[in-house]
């Protein structure tokens, strides 16, 4: 089984660069599955229904997200929708928030839904024979501390069966996200780092066959700061005056898909990882 993760898409640069690069990657690698994270597609912040409309026409089987899913309240009942099982077929569109946020019961104002926190956090998404679950987690180092994605983890790998977990682990700190890797080593398939926007070199399979990057990297324009305009982030940085931050603009040759492609056997145990830079 061939699995291709691809880090944050920023912008419309990113969502560009993705239109046209993922197409002819899926079929370089003869992809089985496409993992996405798309919580920066919507102008730097957050996700839209028209830009994850994007993204899955794009080759996407599953977009996941983080932090910033949360910044456009449009998307807030798609998630729900979205995520129904009874609409998974044939016309689902399946799109994750991390699954470690608190569960509130009671009415939500927002949706309707009687879960105060939208949407889902995993899904299982089958094609051609072949089926895979994939979790989507947000660390709390240096992040909002919310529900333990360790606890989380195991919570949902118990209610199902021997099937292949790739996860997307969205979070700040390395040693957060090796230390999750570590501890899921032989259970999950891949662990996949996103948030940070820059593609580690650490690309390898653990010992007991767990495909591992810290970082996927991004989608974006690759000449500005984490895909952001660079003048901006120096204001900010510089005088430490929040400036609102804008996605950098940049011509084709320097916008980049990042990412990973994962090769795995029929136990769902990682046979190789190499890093994507397209």
């Amino acid at each position: 089984m061939t699995i291709i993760m691809l880090g944050d898409v920023v912008g419309e640069c990113g969502l560009i660069t993705l239109e046209k690069r993922l197409p002819p990657l899926i079929k370089k690698f003869n992809a089985d599955f496409t993992i996405v994270n798309g919580e920066n597609a919507a102008a730097g912040f957050g996700l839209t229904v028209e830009t994850l409309d994007r993204i899955l026409a794009s080759g996407a089987d599953v977009v996941t997200s983080g932090n910033h899913i949360w910044e456009k309240r449009e998307i807030w009942p798609a998630l729900d929708d979205y995520t129904r099982p009874d609409r998974l077929q044939p016309n689902g569109k399946p799109v994750l928030r991390p699954a470690n946020y608190p569960l509130i019961h009671g009415n939500n104002a927002e949706t309707g839904n009687e879960n105060a926190v939208p949407g889902r956090g995993w899904i299982i998404v089958s094609k051609n024979g072949l089926s895979i679950l994939v979790i989507n987690l947000q660390g709390r180092e240096l992040m909002t501390p919310i529900d333990c994605p360790f606890q989380c983890f195991d919570t949902i790998a118990a209610e199902h069966g021997d099937i292949p977990i790739v996860v997307d682990f969205h979070a700040e700190s390395t040693e957060e996200k090796e230390t999750l890797a570590y501890y899921l080593d032989g259970r999950a398939s891949i662990v996949a780092g996103t948030h940070t926007h820059v593609q580690t070199a650490d690309e390898r399979v653990l010992p007991k066959g767990t495909a591992y990057i810290s970082d996927l990297g991004m989608s974006g324009v690759t000449n500005g700061i984490i895909g952001m305009d660079k003048d901006i982030c120096i204001r900010r940085m510089r005088y430490q005056v929040v400036h609102r931050m804008e996605c950098a603009n940049a011509q084709e040759e320097n916008c980049a898909l990042q990412g990973i492609v994962a090769e795995l056997d029929e136990r769902g145990r990682a046979l190789s990882i190499n890093r994507i830079k397209s």
